[in-house]
């Protein structure tokens, strides 16, 4: 028999047994049978998961489904998680309120080019058509803004650079506190500019325009102030101006002030001690140091013993010397001199061969064949040459090279201050801070900000690009001492005042093991910095319509969902305390 139409719904039974739930979904019809309402089962749902159970159920109730994409489209899709990385550090380290105490069109633009130089460094009109593929000009109200009007915020901008460094200086700096300075250079494209000029190239582009540029931070590496100079500009005489702002401009009653080598010379020394309250930690070069060690005053005795000791001089009054020696130094500098001075013999016994060959034959000719191998190799110094018509003949001064080998791994610290001010060690550290500064140096050239190439025509834009590569670098650091947590990074930073001051650098057992595993301490897949600000760019606010929308009709946005590791990333990001 043939039983009637009637209507099929979902059933949840649940059964208890021996402590345990039993829940099964069913299919059943349900219809009349002399006058009387019966159920028949036509299909057990329960090996379906629970959402496509919850989906029958309401098909079965009439409603009628369709395909996200037969319903909406997309129309537009942005970047967004990059710019909420960027966007609260530089609401939660003041930024805006460095720039101006009030809202104004030029500060936006300039947060706006502060931004896009952390997230994609260009020129400033590839800045205003790159940063459309993001949020970044809604969030900021610059979506009609023009290469021009960036050029305008720039003029503005520098107007107002002593005022911030002011600031920057009071909220970083204290009275006696450590200020790092140093100076390096950058290549210049084009010729119009004032400050492009032939010079010593930090970057090894010999014969090329360049700028030079100064940087204060403080003993973290945070940076504080930056001067432009003419690409001629030597270190030495960029020092005293560097003082003088920390003493005048700043209004820091004391400061120390700590530069390499060449930074503070003697001819500096002799000017800083005629302004008041400025102490410095320098470092004495190779050729003082073999003079310490011919009188006497430098024992390598002492070192058998000990890798650091004090000692004094006549010919620094009123100072105290710190000597070191790093033996792991040593030996890496050992293997590369002997290296090099392989090296040299080999290229040189084939010019001895052509030589001989008669390929070369005049005395000018083969000199100035042995001068590209003397000028390739920088050991000339340790090689004796004899030159003649035909004839070339060489030897390795191993008196010379075991002179300096002598003193291979040897530094000695210089500084102004007294031991009850600042001990040995922590003199020695504090002269190592300066690699924070060469950090900083290698942001503003490499991916990170590509301070490079400089087109500016004009000094005061110049000077101007420059303020704006060093707030670009203020706003990272923050971000990436927030990060420790999630990157490579060690985050044991304390802990360096403990360990050996002269021993070469260590990163603490869990960088390490972070940066073995390549996992992070709680198991989850680690992140470099720049891969994270790129991981970050795939949260994305999605511009929605239905697809049938007439003329005129609103749209709606959709933002992506972020992953637990994007979600802790501005987690940490939103907690930055200055």
């Amino acid at each position: 028999m043939t039983r009637p139409r009637g209507a099929v719904h979902v059933v949840t039974t649940r059964r208890h047994y021996k402590d345990k739930t039993y829940t099964a979904h069913l299919l059943r019809r349900s219809y009349r049978e002399h006058g009387k309402v019966k159920n028949e089962t036509v299909g057990n749902l329960s090996h379906l998961p629970p959402h496509v159970v919850a989906l029958v159920r309401r098909a079965l109730k009439g409603e009628r489904f369709a395909a996200t994409e037969e319903l909406f489209e997309i129309v537009a899709s942005a970047q967004h998680g990059n710019v909420q990385a960027v966007m609260p550090t530089m609401k939660c380290v003041g930024v805006g309120r460095l720039l101006d105490a009030r809202p104004s069109c030029e500060r936006r633009l300039v947060l706006g080019m502060i931004a896009a130089r952390i997230l994609e460094p260009q020129s400033k009109l590839a800045t205003t058509r790159w940063w459309h593929v993001t949020t970044l000009p809604q969030e900021l109200d610059i979506v009609d803004a023009t290469e021009d009007d960036l050029y305008d915020a720039l003029d503005w901008l520098l107007t107002r650079q002593d005022r911030i460094e002011k600031t920057l200086a009071a909220r970083h700096f204290e009275s006696g506190g450590i200020a790092l300075y140093d100076l390096t250079s950058s290549s210049f494209e084009g010729a119009t500019c004032p400050l492009a000029r032939r010079g010593y190239s930090r970057d090894g582009k010999t014969g090329t325009l360049q700028i030079n540029y100064g940087l204060l931070t403080d003993r973290r590496g945070c940076p504080v102030a930056v001067s432009v100079y003419a690409g001629n500009t030597s270190d030495s005489t960029t020092l005293l101006p560097a003082a003088t702002k920390l003493r005048e401009d700043f209004g820091l009653d004391s400061v120390v002030l700590v530069g390499e080598r060449g930074m503070i010379s003697q001819t500096q020394i002799e000017a800083l001690r005629d302004v008041e309250h400025i102490d410095w930690i320098t470092a004495l070069k190779t050729g003082a140091i073999r003079t310490l060690l011919k009188g006497g005053a430098l024992q390598m005795g002492l070192f058998d013993e000990r890798n650091l000791f004090e000692l004094t001089d006549p010919a620094f009054p009123g100072e105290r010397l710190v000597a070191c020696r790093n033996r792991e130094l040593a030996k890496l500098r050992t293997h590369k001199r002997q290296s090099l001075i392989e090296a040299t013999v080999r290229e040189l016994e084939q010019v001895q061969g052509m030589v001989r060959r008669g390929r070369l034959v005049g005395k000018d000719q083969i000199g100035v064949r042995v001068g590209r191998v003397m000028n390739k190799y920088k050991v000339a110094k340790h090689v004796a040459l004899e030159i003649e018509d035909g004839q070339l003949a060489f030897r390795i001064r191993q008196d010379r090279v075991d002179a300096e080998a002598a003193l291979d791994g040897v530094y000695v610290i210089r500084t102004s201050l007294s031991e009850e001010t600042l001990s040995a060690d922590e003199t020695v550290r504090s002269y190592k801070l300066l690699t924070l500064v060469e950090r900083a140096f290698r942001s503003f050239k490499t991916m990170d900000l590509q301070v490079r190439p400089n087109r500016h025509r004009r000094e005061d834009r110049v000077r101007a690009h420059l303020f704006l590569c060093m707030l670009a670098y203020y706003v990272q650091w923050h971000i990436q001492e927030a990060w420790r947590p999630v990157t490579f990074a060690d985050e044991d930073q304390e802990a360096t005042r403990t360990r050996d001051p002269v021993a070469p650098a260590r990163r603490s057992d869990d960088a390490l093991r972070k940066a073995h595993d390549r996992r992070l301490t709680d198991g989850t897949t680690g992140q470099s910095y720049q891969t994270l600000l790129t991981n970050l760019s795939t949260i994305v606010r999605n511009t929605c319509r239905r697809q049938d929308a007439t003329e005129g009709e609103g749209t709606f946005t959709l933002t992506t969902t972020p992953t637990d590791m994007q979600r802790r990333a501005l987690k940490l990001l939103a907690n930055i305390a200055l």
